[in-house]
């Protein structure tokens, strides 16, 4: 477990992370993410307005989070395959005085984080929000990847999960 604040907006956000932990309410799970491998490298999609990131999204209603993943990494990188589930990040607004209760975020959810092993790599297309794809060796995603130090924490994990 790890803990670090971000600001997202204007508001203060405390994110801890929680490895092989899952969510006892998956309802409030708001958002799934993956580290899709190739061999050793990692594939992170160019998402217009927020750079470099990896693979995940927002769940629709009625699906699972697994669900949600595969539609998502196909949606933004356009590829296919085989996931494990590797913990939660849970996302609190307690220390937030911007937050708003009647906004779409709960004042406590949950970002899960999976690895995947791609088995199938699909022709690249703009249709959805990613600009571009790319693979990057494990060692660069930090001078790549736009976002919170707790990524890379996650990132050892997904190379770990393999190692297993």
């Amino acid at each position: 477990m790890k803990t670090v604040y971000v600001h997202w907006n204007s508001g203060k956000v405390k994110l801890t992370w929680y490895p092989s932990k899952y969510p006892e309410a998956v309802e409030k799970a708001t958002s799934v993410h993956g580290y899709c491998f190739d061999g050793d490298k990692v594939l992170l999609a160019y998402i217009r307005g927020r750079g470099f990131e990896i693979p995940g999204g927002h769940m629709e209603e009625g699906e699972s989070p697994e669900e949600a993943l595969h539609r998502e990494v196909y949606e933004e990188g356009r590829v296919r395959g085989k996931i494990a589930y590797l913990g939660m990040l849970e996302v609190s607004h307690e220390e937030n005085p911007e937050f708003d209760p009647n906004g779409k975020y709960p004042l406590i959810g949950y970002q899960l984080f999976y690895r995947m092993d791609i088995t199938a790599t699909l022709p690249f297309e703009r249709d959805n929000e990613s600009l571009t794809r790319i693979w990057v060796e494990t060692s660069e995603v930090k001078f790549v990847l736009d976002g919170h130090e707790l990524l890379l924490d996650i990132l050892d994990e997904a190379v770990r999960k393999k190692e297993h």
